[in-house]
């Protein structure tokens, strides 16, 4: 892979041991998958929970961070993914000590290191979003779609080391999405039908990802009646990223690199594979079976926007949970909601808004032991997706059959 001078200098360890450490990662990455050379980050976004990193992870940040400070912090602006834990809510959670400990260590040597700790899935809507043709070194695999489908931005799925080594040095291996072949279409998907609700753009997204079922295949998505918006995008994408692993798709005349159907593929379009109401109703269906009571009512995965909490609130309204009502959202988010009155809504009504975390990111198994959680109700279908390998047994339901669910104990 051949370096520039500037790389060079990282490489022989002129710029310190923890650029040297994160260009030769990046060697090792980019030889791995045949780049060329490195591109240029505007920035970095890492997925590093506790739950993930464990002792050993957090204490190899800590080795990060004791490096004198013009050695260790970042180069490019570098943000983090949800935490494992709001921290003013971890009692109230039954989260053990030892968890929260750990994250705390783990803040700590992010900050360290200069990276910026806005703990969010949905920095697309919240953080300075990249813009089109910005090559970026993104981690989250919502973050990830969202910016490289719906704002025409570039990024692999970045592991946390390697997003990481991105914010040390500034660059990243340009290989796959970075490219302008990896971006074209290789799977035509016609629909007959256009979601209404957050829940069926998720499990719409569900069914095209496991229709691609290829990180390296981009669907184009034809057949909507109108242009989505921002929440029911951010849903569907991180539904297709779960089932699919799937990093980029198309909507010609909605997404900036396919203006027309034409623009989406290199050649002649492939027969396409057509989709409809009914598929999306059997995903749903599947997740339904012999589940007529819950333990627990979580929304998350991805963070709620401010127009999702106002939602919330209203269908809250004088009414109250009778089982956990769990709702998260970003640190960016959290304080306009206090300050609007949704939060109190929202905790007048029994529930519990949380901020900076993710759900299945938390130490889900162990939330569920401590509280007795097992069937769980949720409107993400990418959540839904996730935690079956938890112990949980989650159905998908819209945010009113949510709320109906929440406060009576009972799946209508």
């Amino acid at each position: 892979m051949m370096l520039n001078d500037e790389a060079e200098a990282m490489v022989r360890g002129a710029m310190g041991p923890a650029r040297q450490w994160a260009m030769q990662h990046q060697q090792r990455v980019g030889q791995y998958f045949g780049a060329a050379d490195l591109v240029r980050v505007g920035q970095a976004h890492i997925m590093a929970d506790t739950e993930s990193l464990g002792d050993p992870g957090v204490a190899f940040l800590e080795h990060l961070a004791a490096m004198p400070e013009a050695a260790r912090r970042v180069r490019v602006p570098t943000i983090t993914d949800p935490r494992g834990t709001d921290f003013a809510a971890a009692q109230r959670l039954k989260q053990q000590d030892g968890v929260v400990a750990l994250e705390r260590r783990a803040v700590a040597a992010f900050e360290a290191l200069g990276i910026l700790m806005t703990n969010t899935c949905v920095n697309y809507q919240t953080i300075m979003p990249p813009v089109k043709g910005e090559h970026v070194a993104y981690g989250d695999t919502g973050v990830v779609i969202y910016c490289n489908s719906v704002l025409g931005a570039r990024s692999n799925f970045e592991g946390g080391p390697s997003a990481l080594a991105a914010g040390l040095t500034g660059f990243t291996p340009r290989y796959g999405f970075h490219l302008d072949a990896q971006r074209r279409g290789s799977l035509l998907v016609e629909l007959s039908w256009t979601p209404a609700a957050l829940h069926e753009w998720g499990a719409l997204g569900g069914v095209v990802g496991r229709l691609a079922g290829d990180y390296w295949r981009v669907p184009v998505v034809t057949g909507l009646d109108r242009v989505p918006g921002s929440d029911e995008l951010k849903h569907f994408g991180a539904a297709m990223a779960s089932f699919g692993s799937v990093a980029m798709f198309h909507i010609p005349g909605i997404t900036p690199e396919a203006p027309r159907l034409a623009d989406a593929f290199e050649g002649t379009p492939p027969a396409p594979t057509r989709v409809g109401r009914s598929e999306v109703e059997a995903l749903l269906a599947s997740y339904a079976q012999d589940v007529d009571t819950v333990d627990v009512v979580v929304f998350s995965a991805p963070q709620l926007s401010l127009i999702e909490l106002r939602a919330l609130a209203l269908l809250l309204e004088g009414r109250r949970a009778v089982v956990p009502l769990l709702a998260v959202t970003s640190p960016q988010v959290k304080p306009d909601a206090d300050r609007m009155g949704l939060t109190a809504r929202i905790e007048a009504a029994g529930g519990m808004l949380l901020q900076g975390m993710c759900f299945y990111q938390s130490y889900a198994r162990e939330l569920a032991e401590a509280n007795g959680w097992h069937r769980l109700a949720t409107n993400s279908a990418k959540l839904t997706n996730i935690l079956g390998g938890y112990g949980y047994r989650p159905v998908l339901l819209s945010m009113e059959a949510c709320v109906a669910a929440a406060c009576s104990g009972r799946v209508a």
